[in-house]
């Protein structure tokens, strides 16, 4: 699942055929995400910064792979231990420096890659929403059906996330991200005027 942390919108989900290690299906959806945005025509066009996961996820080469894509990887542990949300600068100097993106991503950025890393609720409460919505009770057969029901939740989450926007119910975590991100609060009087 790749999703936003300030909004709680789902961008892409992908269902693994048979049970592969976590590993193998991490690039081609990154690839799948990365091929949607570069159809967006807006100003700037969004990236992917950084990537957190699970423990799962703490292999070399999938590391290598998506530093030399630019994505951060400060979100996938390397031990049991929990991230710190809040590095040092030196630990930011050092994280980029290890990662040779010093040049493609600022410490900001990698402030906000922890942040999101440590946040795993953040991914947790995402698949909560999906199941709650029918993701998990497979009521179709086959791996094409299993595809079409998690399709249909993630648009249920979607549209949930949509509505709870626009009536400005965001969680405090929601809240939290938007105010790292800079982003504007959405404007109640304009939409109220929408609805009138």
């Amino acid at each position: 699942i790749i999703g936003e942390p300030a909004t709680g919108f789902v961008f892409a989900a992908q269902l693994p055929v048979g049970n592969p290690g976590d590993v193998s299906y991490v690039l081609p959806l990154v690839a799948k995400v990365q091929t949607a945005l570069s159809h967006v025509t807006t100003r700037p066009t969004p990236t992917i910064h950084s990537l957190a996961g699970d423990l799962a996820l703490n292999d070399a080469k999938l590391r290598e792979t998506l530093h030399a894509r630019g994505i951060l990887t400060v979100g996938i542990p390397r031990t049991v231990e929990p991230l710190s949300p809040t590095p040092t600068p030196e630990a930011v100097h050092q994280l980029l420096t290890t990662a040779g993106l010093s040049r493609k991503r600022t410490p900001r950025q990698v402030q906000l890659a922890c942040a999101a890393g440590y946040s795993r609720p953040v991914v947790e409460s995402i698949i909560a929403s999906l199941l709650s919505r029918g993701a998990g009770q497979l009521r179709y057969k086959g791996w094409h059906g299993a595809c079409v029901q998690l399709t249909m939740a993630v648009m249920a989450h979607n549209a949930a996330t949509v509505r709870r926007i626009r009536l400005g119910r965001l969680t405090t975590r929601a809240q939290k991200f938007r105010r790292l991100l800079h982003l504007k609060s959405p404007n109640l009087l304009e939409n109220q005027e929408g609805l009138n």
